[in-house]
């Protein structure tokens, strides 16, 4: 790589570390914020998916936006916004101000992430553009590591809204690197922001998950329950005939004909719906249930993240070389299986019988699933519209996530407990499982060609044993 390759790499990978990051403190920090600001599961579920529901949605927003005013400026944007945002929450006084500001945090993360996914597939192509997400994923993996033990350590030796002051250095340095980059933002001043579809989206989002959380406490009979269900089905309904109909759709259908775009998001669908309420789940039944400190609830999972630090650019590596099928089918299903180690989980928790084996085999599965689950998805589209396929590909994976903790007080019986986790456990399992059945029967390997090409069929693939490398401007070719 040149210095303005790395330095893309290094953007991207810091800009996606800041929004990984906050979503690991917040998982180790939900009981000490319970005990300070008051609130149940109803008020954790609502903490966590209020963020979600902003970002969700307007991750397809951010789409546009990077085509119209140039990927670098939207992540400058995105990085200062989420600042901002993170401040507010740590100066919260109450629950509800807390809520609003981790929407409005939602809203600037959504900015960064697809925006520094698409710097990568309109950079690398190939075999390079496989390894390069490897190293994206291994490095942004490193917040799934540091998070709950920072986050952890903040919360037992000062509290919990330091934790979330810990994302203030990663922007500032992300911010000086845009700075020196001398490399030319591709813009597209015909592109257009489809506003009706991004309330359409916000709107239907909001009502499912209001309802799906307020059931527990106001009960399916309530006019307001049933109502906003209803509201929200029709605005999601709206939004898809909209997206049909729409001159500038924020999600483009015809992307879907792409197989491994298709397929590749129906498996994300599951496989990241089960990852937005495991390790939240076991976070809070360490500190709530078994009485453990914040700092060891975020030890428990560090097992896992060193294997993903470790073995998450080597699978990308290897899926670029030979295909992302076996991994998309065999990672989730070793997910599934570390997560049933879990069903021996008591109340008097046995870390190293009953938590370790599962982390180990956990961590070797997602190890084996996420790099090659974004490359098969991203690699199967053109680099011109690298930026809406990935902002479409996380948008599925953050309201797969919104989804399951909105559903999580029906999953779990309304309370975690020792029932409560083992129900959740089951289902995790069960939506892991279906994700790797998803990816063996839909998930197509590209063709080996000498010379690289983007097809139906799927990404770039080289003959050579050199990496095949495209600059940012090639974000220009049309589609």
């Amino acid at each position: 790589m040149n210095r303005a390759e790395r330095l893309v790499l290094w953007i991207a990978i810091l800009a996606s570390f800041v929004a990984f990051l906050d979503g690991t403190v917040v998982n180790v920090a939900l009981p000490a914020m319970q005990r300070e600001l008051g609130g149940g599961l109803t008020t954790q579920q609502w903490i966590v998916d209020a963020y979600l529901v902003t970002l969700g949605a307007l991750i397809l927003v951010a789409g546009s936006l990077s085509d119209l005013f140039g990927r670098a400026l939207i992540l400058r944007v995105g990085l200062i916004g989420f600042g901002a945002a993170s401040i507010a929450i740590a100066a919260a006084p109450d629950p509800l101000f807390l809520i609003i500001a981790r929407a409005i945090q939602g809203i600037a993360g959504a900015l960064l992430v697809p925006s520094s996914l698409a710097l990568i597939t309109s950079t690398f192509r190939g075999p390079a553009q496989a390894r390069a997400i490897g190293i994206w994923t291994a490095s942004t993996t490193a917040a799934l590591l540091v998070g709950p033990v920072l986050g952890g350590g903040f919360v037992d030796l000062l509290s919990w809204r330091y934790a979330f002051l810990i994302n203030v250095l990663p922007i500032a340095v992300t911010l000086w690197l845009l700075a020196i980059l001398h490399h030319p933002d591709v813009r597209n001043p015909d592109a257009k922001v489809d506003w009706a579809g991004a309330v359409l989206c916000t709107v239907g989002l909001g009502g499912i998950v209001f309802a799906l959380i307020e059931q527990d406490r106001l009960g399916w009979s309530n006019p307001l329950i049933w109502g906003s269900a209803v509201i929200g089905g029709a605005a999601l309904i709206g939004f898809l005939v909209r997206q049909a109909t729409a001159r500038f759709p924020l999600m483009p259908l015809s992307l879907f004909t792409v197989r491994n775009f298709w397929a590749g998001n129906v498996a994300t669908a599951f496989i990241y719906g089960a990852l937005g309420i495991a390790g939240l789940v076991l976070g809070v039944f360490l500190q709530q249930v078994s009485g453990w400190p914040a700092t060891l609830a975020g030890l428990a999972f560090l097992p896992t993240t060193i294997i993903m630090v470790a073995l998450s650019e080597r699978f990308g590596t290897l899926a670029g070389r030979f295909g992302p099928r076996l991994f998309m089918t065999l990672g989730p299903l070793v997910m599934a299986a570390g997560t049933l180690l879990q069903l021996t989980v008591t109340a008097d928790v046995n870390y190293w019988l009953q938590v370790l084996p599962s982390m180990i085999v956990f961590g070797l599965g997602l190890a084996l699933t996420v790099a090659p689950l974004t490359s098969a998805v991203l690699g199967a589209i053109d680099p011109s519209r690298s930026g809406i396929a990935s902002a479409v590909n996380n948008a599925v994976a953050r309201i797969a996530g919104l989804l399951t903790v909105a559903m999580l007080g029906v999953i779990a019986g309304g309370a975690i407990t020792v029932i409560g986790l083992h129900r959740s456990i089951i289902v995790t399992a069960a939506m892991f499982a279906v994700g790797g059945v998803c990816s063996l029967l839909g998930i197509r390997n590209p063709p080996r060609t000498a010379a690289p090409a983007v097809g139906e069929g799927g990404g770039a693939q080289s003959g050579t044993d050199s990496p095949v490398i495209r600059s940012d401007s090639s974000d220009a070719t049309p589609s």
